[in-house]
This record gives C-alpha cells, structure tokens and sequence, in this order.
C-alpha cells in the first residue's frame, strides 16, 4: 500500500499542480464592496488629504461618457458613467475636519453624494453650484486641471471656461489646480483595500500559471497568441476585467536573435512555442476597481530535461536582485527621479545591466503618484517623476536585467514585474514574487518509463 501511494505521488507530480481558484465575488456582491470602500474613503481619507493639500473645496465634474478619471474613482457601483452634467463638490469648513459632499445633479450620487439642486427651483445647474460656493465661501477652490497627470486633468475646457464665466469674480482669484489632491486621493489606499489587495494578487498569480503550464500550451502546436486569447476568454469567464490586452514573447537559444534588444514599443510577432522557449508574459486584471500589472517568465522543457537549467534560473536571479536594489530605496519623501537615479548607481556597481520603469497601481494600471523611470528613459522623468513617495501606496515594480548567458552565447532579457505596497518604511510584495523560472510543464519527478 505504502508502494502505490509512492507510485501515485510521483504519477501527480507530472501534472500542474493548481490550488482551488481564489474567490472571485458575484457582480452583485463586487458592488457592495466597492460602495462600502467608497464610503469609507470619503469618510476616512479624504478629509486627510484635504488638509494636507489645502484646499478646502474641490469640484469635480464630467459630462456623461466623458469621464473625468477622478470622478470614476467618485461614483456609485451602480453608475458606469456620469449622467448629463454630474457636479460632485466636497467642503471642509475647517483642517481635519469631516467633508462635507453635494451633488449638483438631477440625481443622489451613491451613498454620500446628495442631491443639491432642484432644477424646478433653479433651471441654471451653474447657479446652483455658484449658490453653494457664495455660501460657503472657500479659501480655495480646487479644479481638475494639471500639468503633470492626466488622471487630474479631466476637466474639460468648455467646462472649464463655463464654470469662471459663472464665478463671481471674489472668488475666481481662489481657483487652484487640484493636482496633488487628485493625484494623493487616486495613490493612497486604505486599510480595507489593502486587506483585500493580496487576494486580487493571488487571483492574477493564479490566472498566469494556468496560462503558463501544460494545461494551455502544447509545444509545437501552440501559439503565443493562443494563449493571449487564453487570459482574455479566462478574465470573462471569472467575471474579471483587463485594462490591457496581455502579451507573451519568446527568448530562444539562436545566437543570431535578438530578442533581448526588442523594443517594447513593437508587440512581439505571433510564434508556435516550441521545447526550449523563454516565455514571457505581461498580464493584469481590473477587480473591485483595483488593478494588477503582472510579468512573469516560464521555459519549455526539453527532451530529457526534468528542470529549467541553472544558468537561466541564474540569470533570473539577477532580475530578483534588481528589484531588492530598487525596493531599498524606496524612501519616504524622496522623489520617483531620486529612487531611480539611487538604484541605477546600485546597479553599475554591481554590474547589472538593465533599466527600471516603476509606476504607481491602483485604481488605474498606470495610475497616479512617482513614476521611477520609463521604458524609454532612464534619466529623470520632469513633473510625475518630481512627485514624493508616500506611505500607503500601491507600485508596479517593472524592470529588466540583460544577462549574457554563454550556454546561449548571446543576451538573454528578465523581465519582472510585480504588485506592492509601500507602508512608509519598507516594500511588501502583495503575494510574494516569483523567484524561480516556471517550468513547462511542472515535473519535479518522471516514473521511469
């Protein structure tokens, strides 16, 4: 008896091994999540950062279908659009205290949001707002319009020239952007999403293996964009959302290739995966309106083998040490420009060769907040890449290290990228990180036969 449970052991050990899918909520259930998270931000958060930033009224609006990216972030579950003309204002009559909210609309938006015009009353929806601005009278009077990010730069122009037409003239002088306090309120996360995130990351995780492993990929039948098309039917069917279309490329062993050098600008040509292959992937899913940005890398065993040879798993290893380089500089109050010019020293000291284009993940994939580095430039990045680290933030760490590997006799490219979260003293991958090459498929023993 002991025998067989042996001989069945090492049977399942040629076979993915995948864990039951994390828990993905009904659509029903995702709403209450988010409604409940939104209060809780307006609630707990946003009279922080209006103190911090120092305004003390800020307004946001959008015409349906034309989204300011901050009021998506605003609105109710239930509402996928602005409807007319939404005008959502948030007061604080004085530092740290709790915010005050309207909506200057025909409707109640979600739970905090409540109805401040009557257009039987008042037919001018921009009287109204003038109406609640003179009442309050603000010291300053926050607007959508930046700069540096275009997740504050949603007000539109029409709009924009509306609303200082409309304004008395002793309170347009009050009129600021309202870069930062978008930007901190699109960054920060809470408590409860925080709880929550490592799950979302688990699920993501969960999704690149099974597109990774023997389950999807036949060598020599298989396609890349196979299993591209894979990750979009499998987000749907788990009743998930993208924010971008995946991508998986090849690395080979023919010194006349190049991969390593392909520019990122040029999606990589569609290939029939072969024993062999250095996969990469570039995946990431949209759940309970938080973002995943994933890379992770898998090689195709050949005839014989039972592992991934050691001088890829080495070269791999370098990749990990590029991220410890560059999460031991995540300072608080540094600047992204500053984190990356810190790690590129690292780097050059150590002989890493590579480039580093970190950004901030949230409620967008390439959200708001420093961004360290980009693929095409790794000198500073003027305006986003000024922007200080703050506690309670959410990062992409994306990177490269180039490693020649002489087995191949050519350069072989490790390409990483993870979700984390920055407490204000250290980085902490929301569900780890993968520290080893994946092997296709996952044998770790063979029967013998």
């Amino acid at each position: 008896m002991k025998r067989l449970f042996v001989l069945l052991g090492l049977f399942l050990a040629t076979f993915p091994v995948f864990s039951q899918h994390p828990a993905v909520l009904s659509q029903r259930e995702q709403a209450a999540v988010i409604d409940s998270w939104l209060e809780e931000r307006i609630q707990g958060l946003l009279p922080s950062l209006m103190t911090e930033t120092g305004i003390d009224m800020w307004i946001v609006m959008s015409r349906e279908y034309n989204e300011d990216p901050v009021i998506r972030t605003l609105l109710p579950a239930t509402w996928h659009a602005a409807r007319r003309r939404t005008i959502l204002v948030m007061y604080q009559p004085a530092p740290n205290q709790p915010v005050e909210t309207y909506a200057v609309a025909r409707y109640d938006v979600g739970k905090s949001f409540k109805r401040a015009w009557n257009p039987e009353e008042q037919p001018d929806q921009w009287e109204a707002l003038v109406k609640i601005i003179q009442d309050k009278n603000p010291k300053k009077i926050g607007l959508n319009f930046a700069k540096d990010y275009g997740h504050a730069d949603g007000l539109t122009h029409f709009d924009y020239e509306e609303f200082m037409r409309k304004l008395p003239a002793n309170q347009a002088s009050k009129v600021v952007s309202a870069q930062t306090l978008a930007v901190r309120w699109l960054e920060t996360r809470t408590a409860s999403e925080m709880a929550t995130y490592k799950h979302i990351q688990e699920i993501a995780h969960h999704i690149v293996q099974e597109g990774l492993s023997n389950m999807v990929i036949t060598p020599g039948v298989t396609t890349t964009d196979d299993v591209v098309w894979f990750y979009r039917e499998r987000i749907k069917e788990l009743k998930l959302d993208t924010w971008f279309h995946p991508s998986v490329d090849i690395q080979r062993p023919d010194p006349n290739s190049n991969e390593a050098n392909r520019s990122f600008a040029v999606r990589p040509d569609n290939q029939v995966i072969l024993p062999g292959d250095l996969l990469h992937i570039d995946f990431g899913i949209t759940y309970l309106r938080l973002n995943t940005d994933t890379q992770e890398m898998a090689y195709v065993l050949k005839a014989g083998e039972t592992e991934v040879p050691k001088y890829l798993q080495d070269a791999f290893a370098v990749g990990n040490r590029l991220q410890d380089i560059l999460t031991s500089n995540y300072l608080e109050g540094k600047t992204g420009n500053e984190i990356l010019r810190a790690s590129r020293i690292q780097m050059e000291k150590e002989g890493i060769k590579g480039s580093i284009y970190t950004h901030p993940l949230g409620f967008y994939g390439h959200s708001a907040g420093p961004t360290i580095g980009m693929w095409d430039n790794q000198g500073d990045t003027p305006g986003a890449g000024d922007f200080p680290l703050h506690a309670n933030t959410g990062y992409a760490i994306e990177l490269n290290a180039v490693v020649f590997v002489k087995e191949w006799n050519k350069e072989v490219r490790i390409m990483l990228e993870e979700g984390a979260f920055f407490d204000g003293k250290k980085v902490t991958y929301y569900n780890g990180r993968q520290k080893s090459i994946l092997a296709i498929p996952r044998v770790s023993n063979y029967l013998g036969y």
